[in-house]
């Protein structure tokens, strides 16, 4: 099951003289990933590296930023996919100290600074939604409220006409339950608008 973060963590190392700052953070999409990146090399102007990676709705990222390549964001990415996470950033400003890690010192220094905020990060699984529509007679609209309420699901929007819309989602694993109950119960009288299992 994947997992996001709840909010911000920050974490600091500092290794042969050379500061790092890592964060890893909530993220939607690769351009609001750009958007935070664009903003840490404005804070950290004398920053040598502001290197990142981003695992967001089937958008992923590793960037070095000039380290040589495949010592940092490769790496920061591999540590967000070890810890089956999705729609996480993470990313790591280096101050460099004057002296050199070498290629893995530099893949030490930026999985552990990722790995260091994560130990602090609240974790929480992401349950994939399924959104459903159907429509259902007037008299069968308190029935259907109250098997969304009890089935968990979140009711979307509700439209009165000649029946009852219903747009809802809940959790994916729960959906073919509560269908099969709904056919059950309405005795043909639901009718679904989307493709059903």
């Amino acid at each position: 099951m994947p997992y996001t973060i709840a909010a911000p963590v920050h974490s600091e190392l500092i290794i042969k003289k050379s500061r790092f700052i890592g964060c890893v953070q909530p993220m939607t999409d690769r351009a609001a990933a750009q958007q935070i990146v664009y903003g840490l090399k404005q804070q950290h102007p004398g920053a040598c590296h502001v290197c990142w990676a981003l695992l967001a709705g089937g958008q992923s990222a590793a960037v070095d930023d000039g380290e040589p390549s495949g010592t940092a964001g490769r790496p920061m990415l591999d540590v967000l996919r070890h810890q089956d996470l999705e729609g996480v950033l993470a990313t790591v400003v280096r101050y460099f100290g004057g002296v050199k890690l070498g290629a893995g010192g530099l893949v030490r220094a930026y999985t552990d600074s990722v790995a260091q905020a994560l130990l602090q990060a609240e974790k929480t699984a992401i349950v994939r939604q399924r959104q459903l529509r159907c429509t259902v007679p007037y008299a069968m609209e308190g029935m259907l409220r109250r098997e969304l309420d009890a089935a968990g699901a979140t009711l979307l929007a509700v439209a009165h006409s000649d029946a009852v819309l219903f747009d809802f989602s809940l959790a994916e694993g729960a959906a073919s339950a509560l269908l099969a109950h709904l056919h059950e119960a309405g005795n043909g009288r639901i009718a679904w608008l989307d493709e059903q299992d």
